[in-house]
């Protein structure tokens, strides 16, 4: 199956999941990342800002405060095509948000790429390889291509975001283990 054929098949089935069973199975994902040790151990943790139809993350950043780590959240740079990580404090204000629903922060300081320990990637979908289906952009692919990033990277989804096979190409980054509300894999 093509890219885009995948993205509108998995776009229709993450729109069939009700908004109970999504608060539900994010709870229970939420509760899978807090308890790895890639989460414990993290001192900095770069987590998505969930899209209305995704794994929300909120809990997960939530209990980073609590336990005093620094959070960073992606910034999209949209004239340079690409994104940044930038430490926040709140959930509630201090973004601006798209048409799409995405929350971009508006200020806060940028996280260098060596500091951060874990990313929270977010996908359309993921295969049982590691590999990862974004929304076309590539601005996650971009990211984590960079060579002074040296953090765990971690997809974060619903367990029927997981398929088959996702295609890739050359620039296409794995994740190093997949998170769902389900199961933890390890590639």
């Amino acid at each position: 199956m093509k890219k885009d054929e995948l993205r509108l098949m998995l776009q229709k089935r993450l729109l069939e999941i009700t908004s109970e069973s999504r608060k539900e199975k994010s709870k229970k994902a939420c509760k899978n990342l807090i308890s790895m040790p890639e989460f414990q151990n993290a001192s900095t943790i770069m987590m998505y800002l969930s899209l209305p139809t995704e794994a929300d993350t909120t809990d997960a950043i939530l209990l980073a405060w609590q336990l005093k780590k620094i959070v960073a959240a992606p910034k999209v740079l949209w004239q340079q095509q690409c994104m940044e990580a930038v430490k926040i404090d709140s959930l509630e204000k201090d973004f601006s948000i798209a048409v799409s629903g995405l929350r971009n922060p508006i200020k806060g300081t940028a996280i260098p790429f060596e500091s951060i320990d874990l990313i929270v990637v977010p996908a359309l979908g993921f295969d049982g390889q590691g590999n990862r289906l974004g929304r076309g952009g590539g601005y996650y692919d971009r990211f984590l291509a960079n060579e002074q990033l040296k953090a765990s990277k971690c997809g974060f989804a619903f367990a029927e975001q997981l398929v088959d096979s996702v295609p890739v190409t050359e620039y296409d980054k794995q994740v190093d283990f997949l998170v769902t509300d389900e199961e933890i894999i390890h590639f």
